[in-house]
């Protein structure tokens, strides 16, 4: 079974929550746990989060694209900006290290999408954007059993 999404929406952060509600809803035609649902949703919640107020700091004239696979019981979601990309990715990695201090950020945002996805893949080009691409293995549990 192979099947994909695309998705464009406005950099404002009111649309998190609607990138969270679309990837969920694809998501779904995998009969999905409620924790691995959950742990979907927090992970583009993260990355969706990084590309509006880090890659285009809150210039809500810009996009965000998601796309979303679903191949067999595994789903890859890429998150993706054109924004100002990361000058020091190794850096930005780091738990708790945050680019925007003054904005209380917690700098925890590249750590929980690594502990809820199964893998994450960053790339990012200084001046020309940044790609996430996160896979998670679902129902897991159903098929053991």
């Amino acid at each position: 079974m192979k099947n994909i999404l695309e998705a464009k929406f406005s950099a404002k952060s009111e649309n998190e929550s609607l990138a969270r509600v679309i990837v969920a809803s694809f998501a779904a035609k995998l009969d999905p746990t409620l924790d691995e649902l959950v742990d979907i949703k927090t992970a583009v919640s993260e990355a969706v989060t990084n590309s509006i107020i880090h890659g285009y700091e809150n210039q809500e004239d810009k996009f965000v694209y998601i796309k979303c696979e679903i191949v067999d019981n595994v789903i890859t979601i890429t998150v993706e900006d054109k924004g100002c990309g990361i000058e020091d990715l190794e850096q930005a990695m780091e738990p708790l290290y945050t680019s925007k201090p003054e904005l209380e950020r917690s700098g925890m945002g590249f750590t929980v999408m690594k502990s809820f996805m199964d893998d994450i893949k960053v790339t990012s080009v200084k001046d020309e954007g940044t790609k996430i691409i996160m896979t998670k293995e679902v129902n897991m549990q159903k098929r053991i059993e």
